[in-house]
């Protein structure tokens, strides 16, 4: 029963372009990445700065291995308090300006802890519509009151904080760059309403840090408002190029979530070598990363302006996430098979992940990607939306 249950809507995703399913890769990440043996550039990772494979990331990994070990063996309330999880936290709060830090071991799992540790019953969140799901899923396992404002609109989340009274904590919570539409949150308005109507503020930089600010520090440090957010979250899986996600904020916030977080009491510490990799991917990024982010830049201007060229939504893409609107998730699905047989790598990002109708192709470029590379996913792109009628489609859909 269960069985059939299953396989039913199997077949309904597969009819509708919806399945899923995990495409073996090997080697390392980087602009040219092996896919079921087959050598493609890749058009979708989050790895901005090229750090992935970086020779110095490795070392670091490497030498901690021999002095730490591989695993934690267990949750850091235990006896998994690794010298290199310390390092690395105080590295986070000196980059970030914050008084402490605190590792988790995912994103997921720091948006889920952090959001339901501190609020709860009694309590009223307010959250962008187009957050990602682990705020989402953080904020419904807060039990808090949760409340959806329009995407960046800052008058209709005015008009929600009016109405809001009578609860115990008010919070406003967003990404910083959404991940699937490219563009950034409206922090400074968001920190002013904030402040109006007294709110704690948290900001999710997952995709800021190491590619927005002067100094890699996010899009709190491009706004100018680092000390007016009382909750950075971010990653260290994307411009960092390793893996776990951290917390910077107070002394106060931090010691309240060692004792309160779930997702970080009940869980086994980061393996330390990735730790280690990750504290020099922070002072890479601190120290040495403005060419870098300044090749990402030019290329995210180069590619994205190209497709508008050629007829492409990029929706309001102002970042290198460049997402590509096809609307049809079997067209979006169509065009990502036809982009890796030309030895291209761009993934079709359909419903749940993104609301019904709005099906794209998400583009990424990095630092890493020559002007080589961008003429020729630019050239195919022109081809294969010619080849699909990219262009009627998206006429009839506007009619």
């Amino acid at each position: 029963m269960v069985e059939q249950t299953l396989k039913t809507a199997l077949t309904d995703w597969e009819r509708d372009g919806l399945e899923r399913a995990l495409r073996p890769q090997s080697g390392p990440q980087g602009r040219i990445i092996t896919v079921e043996g087959r050598r493609v550039l890749n058009f979708c990772s989050n790895d901005y700065l090229g750090l992935a494979d970086d020779r110095r990331l490795k070392e670091a990994a490497a030498a901690c291995l021999k002095e730490e070990g591989v695993g934690a063996g267990a949750s850091r309330l235990v006896c998994g308090n690794m010298a290199s999880h310390h390092r690395l936290e105080e590295a986070l709060a000196r980059f970030k300006g914050t008084e402490s830090c605190l590792l988790f071991s995912t994103g997921y799992m720091a948006n889920t802890g952090i959001i339901s540790a501190i609020f709860g019953r009694g309590d009223i969140i307010f959250s962008d519509r187009l957050n990602h799901a682990s705020i989402v899923d953080g904020i419904l396992l807060s039990r808090a009151e949760f409340t959806r404002y329009p995407h960046k609109d800052m008058a209709a989340l005015e008009e929600l904080l009016k109405s809001a009274s009578g609860f115990k904590k008010r919070g406003i919570i967003t990404d910083g760059i959404f991940s699937m539409d490219g563009d950034l949150a409206p922090l400074q308005e968001i920190v002013a309403l904030a402040q109006k109507y007294e709110c704690l503020v948290m900001i999710d930089e997952a995709h800021a840090l190491g590619v927005m600010g002067e100094d890699g520090k996010g899009l709190a440090e491009h706004f100018g408002v680092e000390d007016k957010i009382d909750i950075q979250m971010g990653t260290l899986s994307k411009a960092a190029g390793c893996f776990g996600a951290y917390c910077c904020g107070s002394k106060i916030l931090i010691s309240y979530l060692v004792n309160k977080a779930r997702s970080f009491i009940y869980t086994t510490g980061m393996p330390p070598s990735i730790a280690a990799a990750a504290q020099k991917a922070v002072e890479i990024i601190s120290k040495d990363s403005q060419p870098l982010r300044q090749r990402l830049w030019q290329n995210a201007h180069l590619m994205r302006e190209g497709l508008k060229q050629r007829g492409f939504d990029t929706m309001d893409s102002q970042t290198p996430i460049i997402p590509i609107l096809v609307k049809d998730s079997a067209l979006a699905s169509a065009f990502s098979r036809r982009l890796y047989e030309e030895g291209i790598w761009v993934s079709a990002i359909r419903p749940p992940t993104v609301p019904q109708k709005t099906a794209r192709l998400r583009l990424t470029v990095t630092a890493a990607h020559t002007r080589e590379d961008l003429d020729y996913v630019l050239e195919k792109f022109k081809v294969i939306g010619k080849e699909l009628n990219y262009a009627s489609y998206k006429s009839l859909q506007r009619d």
